[in-house]
Order: structure tokens, then sequence, then C-alpha cells
């Protein structure tokens, strides 16, 4: 068993915020590979499938951002899965709007969903980093990603959140640079050139 885990804050007022897009993609995943119904489980809603001949558990927290590790936690211990079984798609402040890198722990860059799982279950599960940009200013992060893409930004991002679901067995098989370099080259044939890349 996998556990993809979705970042973002429960309810429809925070539904389209930038801090939202972990959310919006593995919503995505689960429309594209037929992944369905979603309930209550783990302190959020979940929904378990099969992708790429791997079975997968499909995690929103309930829990707000901040909190995000306790419902990632419940769900890793009740499968006694290592941090190699979790992927966990977020915003990501560091890259630019609709670039995207996959990588194995690292720091958290001040992002309090990631603190709080490696809070509760240690640092080195697998991440996809989704870039949302930077307002160009620390005091401005927090209503920044609290914000709603703006009306010229959501081409962008509704492309990259397809073609990440698109590909998303890639990551159930754990080819994650296979991943990266498919959804560069779709979104490159997308007319969105350079918005995603392999992690150097």
């Amino acid at each position: 068993m996998l556990l993809f885990v979705g970042l973002g804050n429960p309810g429809p007022g925070y539904a389209g915020n930038r801090h939202n897009i972990g959310f919006m993609a593995l919503q995505a995943i689960a429309r594209r590979h037929g992944i369905s119904p979603w309930r209550r489980r783990f302190q959020g809603v979940a929904v378990e499938g099969d992708l790429g001949g791997e079975k997968v558990l499909l995690l929103l927290p309930g829990t707000y951002m901040n909190e995000s590790g306790r419902a990632v936690g419940e769900a890793a211990k009740f499968y006694k899965l290592g941090l190699g079984d979790i992927v966990v798609f977020h915003d990501e402040l560091d890259l630019a709007p609709g670039k995207l890198r996959v990588k194995t722990g690292g720091g958290n860059a001040g992002h309090n969903g990631l603190r709080s799982i490696t809070a509760h279950v240690g640092n080195d599960y697998r991440r996809v980093r989704m870039g949302i940009g930077h307002p160009g200013d620390k005091a401005l992060v927090e209503r920044y990603v609290l914000m709603d893409f703006a009306k010229d930004e959501r081409p962008l991002f509704e492309a990259l959140i397809d073609v990440v679901a698109d590909n998303a067995a890639l990551l159930a098989e754990g080819h994650d640079a296979s991943f990266q370099n498919k959804v560069h080259l779709a979104m490159a044939a997308k007319g969105f050139n350079g918005a995603a890349g392999a992690e150097g």
C-alpha cells in the first residue's frame, strides 16, 4: 500500500487557494483514474484505488494545514507504512509558478504542513513540489498562499494538475524521474515551456 497525501485546508472557502494545490492534484488523480468514493477516514477524507498496479490510498487531511501530520501519521500507522511509501503533494513558494520537482526528504522551507508531517512520521517521505511562486516579501506570504489563483494563472495550474493526474501511475511505480520528465514534456506540449523539470 502507498499513501498519496494532498495538502490543503478543508472547506469551500479554501478550495481555490494556492495553498490547496495538493488537494486539487489528488482530486484530479482520483477523477482521472476512476478512484471513488471518498469516505471520512484518518481525520480527513480518503479513497483507495489502483495506480500502475499498486494499491494506493489517497488522503486529504481534514485537520487544516498546520496539523496535517496527525492525519498522515494515523493512516501510516494503520497500514504500517514506511516513509518511502508516502508521497506528499504540496505547494512550493520557492519554485516558479507551474514548475514541478519531486524529491525525497530535505528541508521544509517554512511549510507548516510539511513540518507537521515530519514531526509525526519523520522527514524522508517523497514530496511532489508544485511551484506557486513567491510574492517577493516574506510578510506577504501568508496572505498570498491563502488567496485564490489569479484568473490569468488558472490555465497554467489547471494544465499542471491535469498532467500530474495523467502521469500519477509513474509515481506509484516509483519512477519519480520519469514522472518529472513526462510532466515537463506535457507542459511544454501545452505551450508552457520550462514550466516543469527534473531536480538537478
